[in-house]
């Protein structure tokens, strides 16, 4: 995921496809187009957890599932944006791993990491995510985590 580009002018911003991840893309869109930061959507995927258990999940197809996801979100965010507003450069990856694991190596040298508070995940009522504690956490730049509606 290393870039060519200035880092120091990136917003990394993680996308599950949740509300609170929609909601930090369009804070992040907001905030870059102030600055002049790029957003570096990032969405990760992994294997489901029971496979190795006889079931055969091919990785190809999740990974095509992800991309098309944050392909989706970023797509609904630029349509939804005000077309009197100047456009941000938007990079999109898709990549295999660990959510906050991945977040935190796309955040080395960013500008900003910016997360949802809550993902798709688990235990409705925390006040945050596994994964945005983590990042808050661990991460090598300032983070922004952002609450989406439920």
């Amino acid at each position: 995921m290393g870039s060519t580009q200035d880092d120091t002018h990136t917003i990394v911003v993680g996308i599950d496809g949740s509300p609170s991840s929609s909601a930090a893309l369009h804070w992040a869109l907001e905030h870059a187009r102030l600055d002049g930061s790029t957003v570096h959507a990032v969405t990760a995927w992994d294997y489901p957890p029971l496979t190795g258990w006889g079931l055969s999940v091919p990785g190809p197809e999740i990974e095509e599932a992800a991309r098309l996801s944050l392909a989706n979100a970023v797509q609904r965010e630029e349509s939804a944006e005000s077309a009197a507003a100047p456009a941000v450069p938007v990079r999109q990856h898709t990549v295999y791993g660990h959510p906050a694991e991945v977040l935190l190596r796309a955040a080395h040298g960013a500008r900003l990491l910016v997360v949802g508070s809550r993902g798709l995940g688990g235990f409705k009522g925390t006040l945050l995510g596994s994964v945005s504690r983590h990042c808050v956490e661990h991460s090598p730049c300032p983070v922004v985590v952002v609450r989406g509606t439920s």
